[in-house]
């Protein structure tokens, strides 16, 4: 009977080599893909379709089962959160990998499986690979000895699949540090040509991205998806507790308007080009008319002295004379990002 292994497979280079390695030991894979609100390859217009796509190309080519997951709400919970703290942005690497490799390890014990395979690399990213947040990760997800790395693995002290047999330690690698030079020459060698989605692509390292997180979190108990999907377009402000988003271009104008729920008001230009700003609770303390002040501020001086706006709320809408545009201490005050 085939030894069966769990692979966390993003679509990504390393995840891929690690996973071709072990097929080529002759190990039965069950790829297992974890997509997230906050996963930049899965944004719309790429044109490999994410690491969602990404990942199932690569199961299909290797001709392995694949079961994607989403990090549910519980997930975000953890952002809230974080254990062990956050990195750059608001990414709670560490709790993040914890978080999947108990899913993993559910499969894992669910199909039979011997032990979990990753991507990771000893030193590539400086907060959840080092050997100290290697350590910590297997004991929090109670995996000490059954994660194999093997791209790193000889770096590391032999996992059970190792010291049983179940693998040849001497035909893993001892990958190191963020260059990927060795990882596109061993792809050569095994003949894997496509590659495009970098594995580890999360918002949530980026810095700006992660003020709005933070805001979102910081207001809100009960965060929903439309929450998760208005994060990602317009510039985003915090008037009196209430938010407030404007839209930067046609796309995200659209956008927004298409995400307007009920109690949300939209303001827009009803006689001049500029931009939708989104209401979301408006409690009648300014909000309203701070958003028309910026739809004025950020139409570009397109708004002149006859400008109406139209502002929407639950299908009635009204038209109201522009006001002055918001003065640049009063944006920056209230501005998340």
């Amino acid at each position: 009977m085939a030894v069966k292994a769990v692979a966390l497979l993003s679509g990504g280079l390393d995840s891929t080599l690690a996973v071709k390695l072990m097929i080529e030991q002759g190990i039965e894979v069950f790829a297992l893909n974890f997509t997230s609100a906050f996963c930049t390859c899965n944004a719309g217009g790429k044109a490999h379709g994410g690491c969602k796509s990404e990942s199932k190309r690569v199961a299909d080519e290797f001709g392995i089962p694949i079961k994607v997951m989403l990090k549910g709400f519980d997930y975000i919970e953890i952002v809230r959160n974080a254990k062990h703290g956050y990195g750059k942005g608001i990414n709670p690497c560490i709790d993040c990998r914890i978080y999947m490799f108990n899913i993993a390890k559910e499969y894992m014990q669910e199909i039979g499986a011997s032990f979990i395979i990753t991507g990771e690399v000893l030193g590539q990213r400086p907060m959840s690979q080092r050997l100290d947040a290697f350590h910590l990760i297997e004991k929090e997800s109670d995996l000490e000895g059954y994660i194999l790395r093997p791209l790193c693995a000889q770096h590391l002290t032999p996992t059970i699949a190792e010291q049983t047999g179940l693998v040849d330690r001497e035909r893993l690698l001892a990958v190191s540090g963020r260059s990927r030079k060795e990882q596109i020459g061993l792809a050569k060698e095994l003949d894997i040509n496509d590659y495009p989605c970098p594995s580890g692509g999360c918002l949530l390292t980026d810095k700006m991205f992660s003020k709005k997180v933070r805001d979102l979190l910081d207001h809100t108990k009960d965060v929903t998806k439309r929450d998760l999907n208005l994060l990602k377009s317009g510039r985003h402000f915090r008037y009196n507790g209430v938010k407030i988003i404007v839209g930067r271009d046609e796309v995200e104008n659209a956008k927004l308007k298409s995400l307007a729920g009920s109690g949300d008001i939209l303001v827009e230009p009803a006689n001049f080009a500029g931009p939708v700003a989104l209401i979301t609770d408006d409690t009648g303390n300014g909000a309203r008319a701070f958003a028309a002040s910026l739809v004025v501020r950020y139409s570009s001086g397109k708004a002149d002295g006859s400008a109406m706006l139209t502002v929407t709320l639950n299908g009635a809408s009204e038209v109201l004379a522009a006001p002055e545009p918001a003065s640049d201490e009063r944006i920056d005050k209230a501005r998340v990002c």
